[in-house]
């Protein structure tokens, strides 16, 4: 039998002025049991910058950052499939002390191996510490079998790392008691409303419900009315990717597609000459390396500035992109909690918690995996639409470095970077009826053969899969923005629907927390 097996290295870049150089190494298929068809996956993970406190922020809160894993095959040449994981049999091997938590499509079901089977995987400190992370001789049980790959198939396997944040299950507050547009408040008051578990989901200006402001009308909040009973408000925790999906992130999704699905997933063809720029703009640097030959073969994708946040993504893109991951959208609520985290409101604050703010206006070794914004003291990426030092989107977490602060780092509460600025976050908005009956079901890896997510309650799903984005809208502000529309709390445009393909919109994906798997 021959086994051809691919390693993909992922770069991302976290706290500090280098990258965190994320790597899957040393990928293998060992241990396989032809009788119950399964093959174990095995590989070397690392990430820089890494850490787990029992303590966060002096609150007493836990708090880790994780790898998402998830595996890519194909038989032969032919298309790149979701490697479907077992329940258990999978092991973190020698290295940091790790936990390792599998991920299904249905987090509220118990595991299935053909109806809900495992996505992923987690991979997470079990100990308090930070620094680089790094484990050998990782184990990930795919069952082959169940995918209809024959015992002497020729594989060839990718195995894909997502640098996540744990946020906690636990009460939090929306709305700042601020000044922000269309901002969250406690119904029959003004102040912030308390998320708890025993709210039952009410939009209503009544005592116990959630309402919002009145500027331009009730628009942002909509009618009166209910959330799903599964919709995702926050309080059950989750994890979030740390960064908005990068350029490279992207490309490598890109580089598992056919041709037609390419085609939808672009802003150009996939047949055009190598070197052609899908877009030229913005700091959008994603080109066409290999070009497909015809219809029935897939160009190769590459970036010359891989460690920059990816851009002109439309709500579909986003979806396709969390889809094939085995992620999904996060909610407008997630967005506050994941930038708030416990923490009583601060009147108009930022995602780090102050309302000080200070701009980025040119760049350091710009395009590079130690890019740096300039001045030293910016937080920030807003207000450039017409500069032409920073006309664009940041390397993904490159305010933070050496020993700044969680100010001086634009970070959230948890670590989660750029919730404020640099591009706006998809959110699944609670201002409308299709946003409301969002139930929070994760991608199962799948995309339609063009090239479309298609997710049960997803905005935007139909037919014929994702085609628009009702149900969707921006939270965070983007580097054109001014500086009011970055606040938390703000919600000018958390309801508003646009499928155009723009330079200031990006996306990241969460997971709810996975349940015990039981076989």
């Amino acid at each position: 039998m021959k086994k051809l097996l691919t390693l993909l290295v992922l770069l991302f870049v976290c706290h500090s002025a280098q990258a965190n150089n994320i790597q899957v190494s040393n990928v293998v298929l060992t241990g396989q049991n032809t009788g119950q068809g399964y093959w174990l996956v095995q590989f070397d993970l690392s990430w820089e910058n890494s850490w787990r406190t029992d303590d966060l922020n002096g609150d007493g809160v836990t708090n880790w950052d994780a790898a998402w894993i998830f595996v890519k095959y194909r038989v032969g040449t032919g298309e790149w499939q979701h490697a479907k994981l077992h329940s258990s049999g999978h092991s973190t091997g020698s290295g940091i002390p790790a936990t390792l938590d599998i991920g299904v499509p249905n987090e509220r079901e118990a595991y299935h191996s053909t109806d809900n089977p495992g996505m992923g995987a987690f991979i997470y400190r079990s100990q308090n510490g930070s620094g680089t992370f790094s484990t050998t001789g990782n184990q990930l049980r795919w069952n082959y079998g169940i995918d209809g790959v024959p015992n002497s198939a020729e594989l060839d396997v990718r195995v894909f790392a997502i640098e996540m944040v744990y946020v906690a299950p636990g009460s939090f507050w929306l709305g700042s008691g601020g000044t922000e547009t269309g901002h969250f408040r406690a119904g029959g008051g003004s102040g912030p409303f308390l998320a708890t578990d025993s709210w039952n989901g009410c939009i209503e200006n009544t005592s116990g419900c959630l309402w919002g402001s009145s500027t331009f009308g009730n628009s942002t909040i909509g009618g009166t009315g209910n959330l799903h009973e599964h919709y995702p408000t926050g309080v059950e925790g989750f994890y979030s990717m740390k960064y908005s999906i990068s350029q490279q992130q992207y490309v490598d999704f890109l580089n598992t597609l056919t041709y037609q699905q390419q085609d939808m997933r672009v802003n150009g063809n996939p047949n055009d000459v190598a070197g052609t720029f899908v877009s030229n703009s913005g700091r959008y640097r994603i080109k066409i390396g290999t070009p497909g030959v015809n219809p029935s073969t897939s160009a190769v994708y590459e970036t010359e500035h891989p460690y920059v946040t990816n851009s002109y993504m439309y709500w579909m893109d986003g979806a396709a992109y969390m889809d094939w991951s085995g992620l999904r959208p996060m909610t407008e609520l997630e967005f506050e909690k994941a930038a708030r985290g416990p923490a009583s409101s601060v009147p108009n604050e930022y995602a780090w918690g102050s309302t000080s703010i200070t701009r980025a206006t040119g760049l350091s070794n710009a395009g590079q995996s130690d890019e740096v914004p300039t001045p030293a003291a910016a937080n920030a990426n807003f207000d450039n639409f017409n500069n032409s030092n920073l006309n664009g989107p940041l390397r993904v977490g490159s305010f933070a470095h050496g020993s700044t602060t969680r100010v001086q780092a634009g970070a959230s509460y948890w670590g989660i970077m750029e919730l404020s600025g640099n591009m706006w976050e998809r959110s699944v908005t609670v201002g409308n009826t299709t946003g409301r009956n969002f139930t929070g079901l994760h991608g199962n890896g799948v995309l339609t053969s063009a090239g479309h997510g298609a997710v049960e309650a997803w905005p935007g799903n139909g037919e014929s899969g994702i085609t628009d984005d009702i149900g969707a809208g921006f939270r965070g502000g983007w580097w054109g923005s001014p500086a009011w529309e970055l606040r938390v709390s703000d919600r000018v445009s958390a309801a508003r629907t646009s499928i155009a393909r723009d330079n200031g919109r990006g996306l990241r994906g969460v997971r709810s927390l996975p349940a015990a798997a039981v076989d």
